[in-house]
């Protein structure tokens, strides 16, 4: 049996609570989010939207992985003028953000493909 090195289980994300501020909704995670896991997170995220939240406030100390599924609802969220605060980055989510903005400036440096790059 080969082992490619890459964990092939999904992650857990857990809310290890969850309150509201007004119309400002506030999450403790802890644990892993991946493409899986974010799914409960989104649902729950659409929930609160529909109910009237327009602020997230999201503390990620605990949260010991994260992946673009993460970087997903990050992004959906801030949509239709939604605020969004990330509290307590933990080391995870500190490189997910670092490395999503180092792409972010290496495609904005490289500018739009030209005729001879795409042939």
């Amino acid at each position: 049996m080969h082992d490619s090195g890459a964990d092939t289980a999904p992650g857990v994300i857990f809310i290890a609570s969850c309150t509201t501020l007004g119309s400002t909704l506030v999450l403790h995670l802890a644990g892993e989010i991946d493409h899986y896991s974010a799914a409960p997170l989104r649902a729950l995220l659409a929930s609160a939207a529909d109910n009237g939240c327009t602020g997230l406030v999201l503390d990620t100390a605990r949260v010991a992985f994260c992946d673009s599924g993460f970087l997903a609802v990050l992004d959906w969220w801030p949509r239709h003028g939604r605020r969004l605060r990330l509290a307590n980055r933990s080391g995870a989510v500190q490189r997910l953000l670092a490395s999503a903005a180092a792409a972010g400036q290496q495609t904005a440096q490289a500018g739009p493909p030209t005729a001879a790059a795409t042939s």
